[in-house]
C-alpha cells in the first residue's frame, strides 16, 4: 500500500511494502521488517524504475520516499541525517566531499553522454561551444551539468566569469530557457527532452570529453554504521542494479511508469530513457580518479574552496552487487 509524508526539497511519498524473507551477513529479513529506509529521488529518479522492474514487491522494509530538485539539496538532506540513501549525478558527491559531508558513494552507473548536456534554441546564435563566450547560461549548481560546462569551459580556454551563470534548480531554468531569458541551458535527461520536445531546444554538446557520465547511488555514513540499515541499503542497491540491467531491455515500460510519476509525456520519458543506457560498474579506482579530476578541476576554478580526496567518500563493500558482464 501506499502512503504520503510531507516532503523534504518537493514531493515525498512513503510506499509500504511487504516483508518478505530475505538477509544478509549484517542483518536479516526479521531485522528490517520494522526498519524504514529513507530514501532520497529526483525526477529522473529511481522510484518508478524500480516499480517498472518489479524490484518494490518484496521489499522487507519500508521506503519513505523524499524527490528533490536535483542532487545537491539531497545530499545536503542526507547529510542533516534526513536521508539513508539517493541518486545523484557526478558532481553533487564532489560539493558534498568539500563540504566534509558524511556521505559515500557505495554504488556506480555509466550513462551515455548525451544525457547531460547543453541545449541551446533551435537557431541561435551560439552555433559551438566557443560561441558561449558572454552567454547567459542556465545551470544547477552543484550538479552534473555544472560539470559539464566545467569541462567545456576548460576545453575551450574560458572560465565562469567569461559567461553570465545563472545557477538556478531545473524548473526555473525550464522557464527561463522556454521564454529565452537565458541564451543556454546546461542540464540532463529528462530535462533535455523535454526543453527539446517543448522548448524547440537542441543540444549544443554533450559529456563525450568533457565529463564523466557516472550516476551513483550514494548513502551516509549513519545508514552504513548501522547493521540493519546497512542490510537494506545493500538489498536496495542490488534491487537498483537489478532494475538498471532491466531497463536497458525493456525501455519503453520503464518510460511509461516514468511517465506516470513524473507528470512528463510519454514521448519524453521515451526519449530520455532510450538516451541514458545506464550500466552498473564498480566503485573502482579508475572511478576514484576521475572524480578527482572533477574536483580538483573545480578548486582550481574556484566553485569549492579546495579538492577534497575523493577516495574518502567512496565505499565498495558492495561491489559485489554489480553484475557480472
Amino acid at each position: 500500500m501506499t502512503g504520503h509524508t510531507a516532503p523534504l526539497a518537493a514531493t515525498a511519498l512513503a510506499l509500504v511494502v511487504a516483508a518478505t524473507g530475505c538477509s544478509t551477513e549484517s542483518g536479516s529479513a526479521d531485522d528490517m521488517s520494522e526498519l524504514t529506509l529513507r530514501v532520497g529521488d529526483q525526477i529522473a529518479g529511481a522510484e518508478p524504475l524500480l516499480e517498472a522492474a518489479g524490484e518494490l514487491e518484496d521489499t522487507p522494509y519500508e521506503i519513505e520516499w523524499s524527490t528533490f530538485t536535483s542532487g545537491p539539496p539531497l545530499l545536503e538532506a542526507m547529510h542533516a541525517d534526513a536521508v539513508d540513501i539517493g541518486q545523484v549525478g557526478n558532481t553533487p558527491p564532489v560539493f558534498a566531499a568539500a563540504a566534509d559531508s558524511s556521505v559515500r558513494i557505495v554504488s556506480a552507473f555509466d550513462t551515455t553522454p548525451d544525457g547531460t548536456s547543453v541545449i541551446v534554441p533551435t537557431g541561435s546564435d551560439i552555433e559551438e561551444p566557443a560561441d558561449l563566450q558572454g552567454a547567459s547560461v542556465a545551470v544547477a549548481r552543484g550538479s552534473s551539468a555544472h560539470g559539464l560546462l566545467l569541462g567545456i569551459l576548460d576545453a575551450e580556454g574560458l572560465d565562469f566569469d567569461d559567461l553570465d551563470v545563472n545557477y538556478v534548480q531545473p524548473a526555473d531554468a525550464l522557464a527561463s530557457f522556454s521564454e529565452g531569458e537565458v541564451d543556454a541551458w546546461a542540464t540532463w535527461d529528462p530535462y533535455v527532452s523535454q526543453a527539446g520536445d517543448q522548448a524547440e531546444a537542441e543540444i549544443l554538446v554533450n559529456a563525450e570529453g568533457h565529463t564523466n557520465t557516472f550516476n551513483f547511488q550514494v548513502a551516509s555514513e549513519d545508514a552504513l554504521g548501522d547493521p540493519v540499515r546497512e542490510a537494506a541499503v545493500e538489498d536496495y542497491v542490488e534491487r537498483i542494479n537489478s532494475a538498471v540491467e532491466w531497463s536497458r531491455e525493456h525501455p519503453e515500460e520503464y518510460a511509461q511508469v516514468w511517465a506516470e510519476h513524473s507528470g512528463l509525456p510519454a514521448e519524453i520519458t521515451e526519449l530520455a530513457a532510450e538516451r541514458r543506457e545506464p550500466s552498473p560498474r564498480p566503485v573502482d579506482a579508475a572511478l576514484i580518479e576521475e572524480q578527482q579530476v572533477l574536483a580538483d578541476n573545480f578548486a582550481e576554478a574556484g566553485e569549492i574552496p579546495s579538492a577534497p580526496d575523493m577516495s574518502e567518500f567512496v565505499d565498495d563493500r558492495f561491489d559485489h552487487l554489480v553484475p557480472s558482464s
